[in-house]
């Protein structure tokens, strides 16, 4: 497995790709590619990773990615048993800037649609109210006619480039965007494994290990690539789960505590109120 340039060897590059998938893992590497890609989370969640961004996604979850910015949505891992009768349903928009034709969005008309695009290029992830209003118009495009496609895409760019600030997220805080496969492997098994692995105990050993790279190479190497420390890292795909289950579980803050891989609740409090910017109780109260 290794982190991908997706389509770039291809002699005709589909310029509007729509489709739905229904299975885990909606991609199997961390990966990125020149389209642009809208996705949008009808059932099932887990953590995506955009850029040096990672957040639990939730049905509902409505995100821009621009191009080549490395990326990747994981189920949470009960999604992968034998056993799981959990469905996955999540609407998959690829497209290139000229879908429309060559200089398209270079209109005036469509100044905002081009801002919009220009703004994703770190990742956008848009509130409940814009989503609950594109619901249907997303649900239905892999429907429709290729003609209809355009002309609906068209309109759910317009409607999103009108987002007030407030209402949208920039996940990516650094600009991460990929031109070479140069130690991509390397990331990607790592990726994989603290996604796989994060509600156990994972040492720097470990994870170097798992990268086959001493403790220091693997240091200076995490942080280039995710401009992250592996800690800071590991503790914000454990708290972001733990935002998740506090959500959408009743379980006792003492137990998703140790669930998402934390073994002292006083260290799972103060990350959680560094990351989240709140304690877990007066999180889910807010909720």
């Amino acid at each position: 497995m290794k982190l991908v340039l997706k389509n770039s060897d291809s002699v005709v590059v589909k310029k509007l790709d729509i489709y739905t998938r229904d299975v885990p893992c909606l991609d199997a590497v961390w990966h990125y590619h020149p389209e642009f890609e809208l996705l949008y989370i009808s059932k099932s969640n887990g953590i995506r990773f955009v850029g040096d961004s990672v957040a639990p996604f939730f049905p509902g979850d409505l995100v821009l990615v621009g191009s080549y910015i490395p990326h990747l949505w994981r189920n949470d891992p009960s999604y992968y048993e034998k056993s799981s009768k959990k469905e996955v349903k999540t609407i998959v928009t690829k497209f290139t800037k000229d879908f429309l034709g060559d200089g398209f969005f270079n209109k005036t008309e469509f100044y905002e649609i081009s801002k919009l695009l220009d703004a994703c290029k770190f990742g956008l992830s848009f509130g409940k109210e814009i989503s609950k209003t594109l619901h249907k118009d997303i649900i239905d495009l892999p429907k429709i006619s290729s003609t209809e496609q355009h002309i609906k895409l068209l309109s759910i760019l317009h409607k999103l480039s009108l987002v007030e600030e407030k209402d949208r997220v920039i996940l990516s805080s650094s600009d991460m965007r990929q031109t070479t496969t140069e130690s991509s492997e390397r990331i990607d098994t790592v990726l994989k494994y603290i996604s796989d692995n994060y509600s156990k105990s994972i040492a720097l050993d470990d994870i170097s290990n798992v990268a086959c790279m001493t403790t220091n190479s693997f240091c200076r190497f995490f942080k280039k690539m995710t401009n992250k420390s592996f800690t800071q890292f590991l503790n914000e795909i454990r708290i972001r789960n733990a935002s998740r289950i506090l959500v959408q579980e009743n379980i006792p803050v003492s137990e998703v505590c140790y669930i998402v891989g934390f073994n002292s609740i006083t260290n799972f409090n103060k990350q959680f109120k560094q990351i989240m910017g709140a304690t877990p109780k007066k999180f889910r109260e807010a909720i």
